[in-house]
């Protein structure tokens, strides 16, 4: 983090027209990662921003940043390499629903595996529309498009779910309309040491409009999202009179005040605790029968790879002495070939 320079949204900003359809979700997403880089401050130059193929994957095209476009579904083992290469950088990899858990569904689960140092913006708009409209791997199932005219009959992805299963430390979810939520995970994901998930429930206006209205409409949104915040109660609905308590090994969503439960009820989100178990539960509440979470809801310490990569080298080069690449091949046995 530079010391001496305070920078703003517009030195991440580069001179390139922004070539999205009006009105798409990725516009408020550049503009809060624009936002979120100079409240966390490192500097441009120390930062790198990789993606894949996909609308979304035009995004470091509008960053005043190192960036690599790259291709489909490799932008997890690019970011990989780059961190484990380049330490001291800042590194942000930006993946749609299709190009990160489709083709890039095995590098995603590993990179979060490994816990990684990078930072992963996942845009889940449940469609591929740069090639126009097909179903991806996070569509509902029955969902009518250009490649399932009759419906799908295959169950979507849930991000969260796969993130989780691969013991991910940190996993945090924004709408793309709640532009101060998105900022808030994005600075912590930034922050966080390790592979950092945020999921971006993001419109596309062309080929899937409105898919998450039911959470994003500003009407019905306080009673069908619930904002986690570490150390504050669990509570939602317009004036937070609702609320989650454990219900058995579940959660239950109950009105303080009645049917005798009290503010004294309501669970406290506890993002740092290291048993996944409630997080993973809050991670795949919907929306419908519970409230869907937005926020940090995941953010836990655990050995990071790059950092244990480097510490392996050196002990290694250490002990044997080596000095240089060649040096380490040409040890031990050689021969020649005539």
């Amino acid at each position: 983090m530079s010391e001496d320079i305070k920078y703003s949204a517009a030195d991440y900003k580069s001179d390139q027209y922004v070539r999205w359809c009006p009105g798409c979700g990725d516009h408020a997403v550049l503009a809060v990662l624009h936002k979120a880089m100079a409240e966390v401050g490192v500097a441009p130059h120390d930062t790198a921003v990789i993606s894949g193929i996909g609308c979304s994957s035009r995004l470091p095209y509008y960053m005043n940043t190192y960036g690599f476009h790259t291709i489909h579904g490799r932008a997890a083992a690019i970011a990989t390499g780059f961190k484990c290469a380049n330490p001291a950088m800042t590194v942000w990899q930006i993946s749609g629903d299709g190009d990160g858990l489709a083709i890039g569904g095995n590098h995603f689960i590993h990179a979060v595996r490994r816990n990684i140092d990078i930072n992963i913006l996942l845009l889940n708009n449940k469609i591929y529309g740069l090639t126009k409209g097909q179903y991806s791997p996070t569509s509902d199932r029955g969902f009518v498009s250009k490649s399932s005219p009759y419906g799908t009959v295959e169950d979507p992805f849930i991000p969260a779910e796969l993130a989780f299963g691969a013991r991910g430390t940190f996993f945090a979810r924004s709408l793309d309309v709640d532009m101060k939520v998105a900022q808030e995970v994005m600075v912590a994901a930034a922050r966080h040491r390790g592979t950092s998930v945020v999921e971006m429930l993001q419109n596309c206006v062309i080929f899937n409009m409105g898919i998450h209205s039911y959470v994003s409409d500003k009407a019905t949104r306080a009673e069908r999202t619930i904002h986690l915040v570490h150390g504050q109660k669990m509570l939602f609905g317009a004036n937070n009179e609702r609320g989650l308590v454990q219900d058995g090994f579940g959660l239950k969503a109950v009105e303080i005040g009645r049917d005798g439960y009290t503010i004294d009820d309501v669970l406290t989100h506890d993002a740092h605790c290291q048993s996944n178990f409630l997080h993973q539960q809050l991670a795949m509440m919907d929306g419908h029968s519970l409230p869907m979470a937005v926020g940090v809801i995941r953010d836990v310490e655990a050995p990071v790879y790059n950092e244990e990569l480097d510490k392996q080298v050196a002990e290694v080069t250490a002990a044997k002495g080596y000095t240089s690449l060649r040096e380490m091949i040409l040890a031990g046995d050689t021969w020649e070939v005539k």
